[in-house]
């Protein structure tokens, strides 16, 4: 229907009226019906793009239509798409369960850390499964008046029903992001509205059966399931929990590949090497990694993105842009002589980890020093967390010897050595032995500590000094080419570190 019908009646209405009135006719009677026909046509029409809640209130709830993806297009989590694909076959191959008497499934939750693509698997559920997407954020059903959220709750299963319905679908797929904000654990009081959203959540999930068409599946995720209410994750509700981890080399791997698809990569370029150098990224970091890569090479006015790009994106996703941030001359070297600390050290303990030294300042370092693992690991010795900490203190260490004394720069250095060394505690790997850290007290924790730290920190410096040419050789360098790779730094460390000192 045109546009304009709404103005070509009110036009006409009022030239009927004015018509009517130059003839004699009495025109109030006629004016009391428009304007009641005007009420209802205005309600009806008003009524399209919105639902009544608690409390009498409209609330928009038009929702952009969802873009479906599928699992070929997930990269780096393989385990976790199995484990969701086998769940939704429950709700595919509902008739054949049946047979067996097996309890369809009415709740999925996923978890795991932020941008690992608990959203995108959602999305690629909907499909796999051919079914209504309806999706929801926790923070959508927190108002502060009593019942908003719980009538919210209510009508979002209605419109996943109805929309079923409509578009003659048998499946319906709620997601429900952040499910921590409404299903967070009660504490005893049932006034709050928490607790009325959260209970009738509960009430709607005990309220689905799997003989009624359309069937309706739960799919919830969040990244702090230790906070949720154990009445959400007992089985018949949230009956599937599936951990959505970051990625492993070989999904960094496939993630890179998936993002450079679509954009113009040099034929040097060597995705292998940048998902070695990515260890510890999530999909979401790695699709911003390529991102900047992009931007680099445009900003540069290049045919195509190259390798340099991939690197420099990995420091911009790890630390932020460079800044434009003017630093003297003898903060420089001292920024450099730290740098050097980290990384003689990291050469030192573990060979071949050093992929960049640098003195340019980027987000809030003045310099850095990007290591890349030569595997991923996930489990860690007390050989290996030892040599880790002697990594860190490498750069205080180094000041030590140079100027006498340590600087501020080190206050970041020293907070991941304490957070190793809790974690050395927790695991039973030092002399306070296999306990329960609690029960420890704060007087024995931080003797433990001071003797763990200084320990490594005089070994740290033993060594550093036992390899001054390579301070000596490469200071210069890196100040003023500010940057030094991994390869290069090697050579001169592989050169000097047998001359005596």
């Amino acid at each position: 229907m045109p546009k304009w019908w709404k103005e070509a009646v009110i036009g006409f209405g009022i030239a009927l009226f004015i018509f009517l009135g130059i003839i004699g006719v009495n025109i109030l009677p006629y004016i009391g019906v428009a304007l009641l026909l005007g009420i209802v046509l205005f309600a009806a029409t008003s009524r399209g793009g919105s639902l009544t809640v608690g409390g009498g209130q409209q609330r928009k709830t038009e929702r952009p239509k969802p873009t479906y993806m599928t699992f070929e297009q997930i990269g780096g989590q393989d385990r976790a798409k199995q484990e969701l694909t086998e769940a939704l076959d429950f709700l595919i191959k509902h008739e054949e369960i049946k047979k067996f008497g097996i309890r369809p499934l009415k709740g999925i939750l996923l978890t795991g850390p932020p941008g690992t693509g608990k959203t995108l698997m959602a999305k690629a559920a909907a499909h796999y499964t051919n079914s209504v997407y309806v999706a929801a954020s926790g923070s959508e059903f927190v108002e502060m008046y009593v019942g908003v959220g719980a009538g919210r709750i209510r009508d979002l299963f209605k419109q996943a029903r109805s929309q079923a319905v409509k578009e003659k679908k048998e499946n319906a797929i709620i997601f429900i992001d952040e499910i921590d904000v409404i299903g967070g654990k009660r504490e005893g009081g049932q006034q709050k509205e928490y607790d009325q959203t959260l209970n009738q959540l509960l009430t709607e999930m005990d309220g689905i059966y799997s003989n009624t068409v359309p069937r309706i599946l739960i799919i919830a995720a969040t990244n702090r399931k230790e906070m949720l209410d154990s009445a959400l994750l007992r089985p018949g509700r949230f009956d599937r929990h599936i951990r959505v981890d970051l990625p492993d080399k070989k999904g960094r791997l496939h993630i890179l590949n998936i993002h450079a698809a679509n954009k113009p990569m040099d034929e040097e370029v060597n995705l292998d090497k940048i998902a070695d150098q990515s260890f510890g990224f999530s999909g979401a970091q790695l699709e911003s990694v390529m991102n900047e890569a992009a931007i680099y090479a445009m900003r540069e006015a290049k045919g195509s993105i190259e390798q340099q790009h991939l690197t420099s994106a990995i420091d911009k996703v790890m630390l932020g842009e460079k800044t434009d941030r003017e630093a003297t001359s003898e903060e420089r070297r001292r920024v450099a002589i730290h740098e050097l600390g980290h990384a003689i050290m990291a050469e030192v303990v573990r060979p071949g980890s050093v992929a960049q030294v640098t003195v340019s300042p980027r987000g809030q370092a003045l310099g850095y020093v990007r290591h890349h693992p030569l595997k991923d690991q996930y489990l860690h010795t007390k050989e290996f967390l030892e040599s880790q900490i002697m990594i860190a203190l490498g750069g205080a260490a180094a000041e030590e010897i140079f100027y006498g004394g340590r600087s501020t720069g080190s206050s970041n250095d020293f907070e991941q050595s304490l957070q190793i060394v809790e974690t050395m505690m927790n695991a039973g790997l030092t002399e306070l032995g296999i306990t329960n850290v609690q029960i420890v007290t704060q007087e024995q924790r931080m003797k433990e500590n001071d003797r763990i730290l200084n320990e490594l920190f005089q070994q740290t410096r033993s060594a550093l000094e036992s390899h001054k040419m390579v301070f000596d050789r490469t200071l210069d360098f890196l100040i003023s080419e500010e940057v030094v790779s991994g390869d290069q730094f090697r050579r001169i460390f592989c050169d000097n570190k047998q001359l005596p000192a």
